[in-house]
C-alpha cells in the first residue's frame, strides 16, 4: 500500500509534463501568430498610407489637367499660376530644384565619402565614438533651423566675395542644405565601407599596398553599390527639402542656372500657395497636387533607381 501510494504523484507528474508541454507549445504559436499580425499591420499601415498619398495626389491632379495640358505643364517655360495672364509651365520650379539640389550634391558627396573614409579606414575607436554622435546631432537638427543659418549666417559671408548676390539665392540654400545631406551620406557611405572584409584589405597591405591606396583602390570599389545608393538616396532628400529652401532660395520660379540669382523650388511653391487665400478647388488650388506629384514621381524615381543600384551592382562577401 506504501508503494502504491508513493508510485501514483509519480505517475500523475509524467502524466503532467506532456500536458504542461503542450500547453507551453500552444502559448508560443499563439504568440507567434499575435506578434506576426502586429508587425503584418504596421507594414500594411504604411502601405496604405502611401496608396492613401498616391490617390490624394492623382485625384487632385486629374481636376487641374482636365483644364490644362499635361504637355503644357511639363515643357512651359513660365510659371504664374495667381497672375495675369495665368501660365502654368513647371520647368522653372524644376530647374530652381535641381539647381539646389546640384550645388548640394557638389558639396555635400565629396566631404560625405571622405568622412566616411576616415571613419572606416583611419579613424581610431574613440575618435568614431565621438565623431558618429556627433554626425547624427547634426542631422537632427531641423530644416527650419538650416534655411534661418543659411540666410542670416551664409549668405552675408557669400555677399562679401560675390557682392551681386541677392539676399535670397540658390548658392547659399545649396550649401547649407549639402551641410545637411553630409550626415546621411558619410553614415551609409560608412556602413558600405564596414561591410567589405577584412581580408580584402589584409591582402591588399600584403602587397605593399598604402593606407590610401586600400581605401581608394580596394574597398571604395568594393563598396561601390552602397555608396551610389547612399549618393541617391541623399539627392532625393535634398531634392524633396521644403523650408530651408522656402527661407533661404526666394520665391521667384525662373529659368536660370545663375546660383547668385533668388529662385523657387518645388516644395517652396507648394508652402507659398498653402498659405496663401487661394480658394479650395479652384484652378490655381489644384496646381499645389499637380506639383506635388510630379514631385513624387521624382523622388520616387531616384529612390528605384537607388534599389536597382543595389541590387545589380551588390557583392555578397
Amino acid at each position: 500500500m506504501v508503494r502504491e501510494t508513493a508510485e501514483r504523484p509519480a505517475l500523475g507528474a509524467i502524466r503532467a509534463t506532456p500536458r504542461r508541454a503542450a500547453r507551453r507549445k500552444a502559448r508560443r504559436v499563439l504568440e507567434g501568430r499575435i506578434v506576426r499580425g502586429i508587425f503584418f499591420g504596421c507594414a500594411l499601415v504604411s502601405i496604405l498610407t502611401t496608396i492613401a498619398i498616391v490617390v490624394s495626389l492623382v485625384s487632385q491632379a486629374v481636376g487641374f489637367f482636365t483644364e490644362v495640358s499635361v504637355w503644357e505643364f511639363l515643357t512651359g517655360t513660365r510659371w504664374a499660376p495667381i497672375l495675369v495672364p495665368q501660365s502654368f509651365g513647371v520647368l522653372p520650379l524644376v530647374m530652381g530644384t535641381l539647381l539646389v539640389s546640384i550645388i548640394a550634391g557638389l558639396a555635400a558627396l565629396p566631404v560625405g565619402l571622405a568622412i566616411a573614409i576616415f571613419l572606416s579606414e583611419y579613424a581610431p575607436d574613440k575618435v568614431r565614438r565621438i565623431l558618429k554622435p556627433v554626425l547624427e546631432v547634426l542631422a537632427g537638427v531641423p530644416t527650419v533651423v538650416y534655411g534661418y543659418f543659411a540666410l542670416t549666417f551664409v549668405t552675408p559671408l557669400l555677399q562679401k566675395v560675390f557682392p551681386d548676390i541677392l539676399v535670397f539665392n540658390a548658392l547659399s540654400a545649396g550649401l547649407v542644405m549639402g551641410l545637411m545631406i553630409v550626415p546621411m551620406v558619410s553614415s551609409l557611405s560608412e556602413d558600405a565601407m564596414l561591410a567589405v572584409p577584412r581580408s580584402l584589405r589584409e591582402a591588399a597591405y600584403a602587397l605593399g599596398a598604402t593606407r590610401l591606396e586600400v581605401a581608394l583602390r580596394v574597398v571604395t570599389p568594393a563598396a561601390l553599390s552602397g555608396i551610389v545608393a547612399a549618393f541617391i538616396l541623399a539627392m532625393s532628400r535634398a531634392v524633396g527639402e521644403t523650408m530651408l529652401v522656402t527661407i533661404a532660395a526666394g520665391a521667384t520660379p525662373k529659368m536660370t542656372f545663375n546660383p547668385l540669382e533668388s529662385i523657387q523650388a518645388m516644395t517652396a511653391y507648394i508652402v507659398q500657395l498653402s498659405l496663401g487665400e487661394t480658394p479650395h478647388g479652384s484652378l490655381e488650388y489644384n496646381t499645389i497636387y499637380a506639383v506635388g506629384l510630379l514631385l513624387f514621381l521624382m523622388t520616387l524615381a531616384m529612390n528605384l533607381v537607388g534599389h536597382w543600384v543595389v541590387r545589380r551592382w551588390h557583392e555578397r562577401y
